[in-house]
């Protein structure tokens, strides 16, 4: 799902797209249904590549295609079976802002980093340390208004460390505990550049194109017109982690 740099009061119907836009860079969109009683940022840990620069990650601007995820949802007509759905000069500066649609975005090259935003959008440290595979990762952060229960997608690409792997971001912190089993609520999509893959063998595969059921050109660039579209629906208690998808 996501981290939250403070509590929230729920979160739900969380869906994501993937896809390898270059040999080494990947793009995510995500959205979810919300509340909070306090403006909080939501914090996207990500596996880039060694030696990241601060302006390596490209903000996307979906506010135009706010139905993003509806579109690629009604490529598949069919539900799932029941049982598969279960300071001075010296000082580091601040991180760069961008106003991304109805967004404040910014990245964090590393956890070290977040002491250079403000502190009402930061995880602690402390936090950070109990997932120790997060250690050289990057963040984006996207700071959300609390009297907002849905949001447009947000949406970027980034330089990945694993050019021959699909990266969805799944990691509950909600309360700034790590809890090694949370409940899921998820719909997870992609494109993959070849298909027959085994891998997707446990997804399901659109009718048709993505041209035929959404909006490519609004997109962005997220969506290939002449590529079907992959679904996993993840729902109930499981393993707090992050899902790869290997595409080679």
């Amino acid at each position: 799902m996501c981290c939250f740099s403070g509590t929230v009061r729920f979160v739900g119907s969380t869906r994501i797209f993937a896809r390898m836009t270059e040999a080494s860079r990947q793009a995510i969109a995500y959205q979810m249904e919300y509340g909070a009683d306090r403006e909080l940022a939501m914090i996207l840990p990500l596996p880039v590549s060694e030696g990241t620069a601060e302006d390596a990650l490209r903000f996307i601007n979906l506010k135009g295609y706010p139905g993003f995820f509806d579109d690629l949802r009604s490529g598949f007509p069919q539900p799932l079976p029941e049982a598969t759905r279960n300071a001075g000069d010296l000082a580091p500066k601040s991180l760069k802002v961008e106003t991304v649609g109805e967004f404040e975005a910014s990245f964090v090259p590393k956890p070290a980093d977040f002491d250079r935003l403000d502190a009402r959008f930061r995880i602690p440290k402390a936090t950070w340390d109990k997932i120790p595979l997060y250690a050289d990762y990057g963040f984006a952060v996207f700071k959300l208004r609390k009297d907002a229960q849905s949001v447009h997608p947000m949406a970027f690409t980034f330089p990945t460390r694993h050019p021959d792997k699909l990266f969805f971001p799944t990691v509950h912190i909600h309360d700034g505990e790590v809890h090694g089993k949370e409940e899921f609520d998820h719909a997870l999509y992609c494109q993959v550049n070849r298909g027959g893959m085994f891998a997707m063998m446990k997804w399901e595969e659109s009718d048709q194109p993505a041209g035929g059921f959404t909006m490519v050109e609004k997109s962005a660039g997220l969506l290939v017109k002449d590529k079907h579209v992959y679904r996993k629906l993840m729902a109930g208690i499981r393993k707090n982690e992050d899902v790869f998808l290997a595409t080679a």
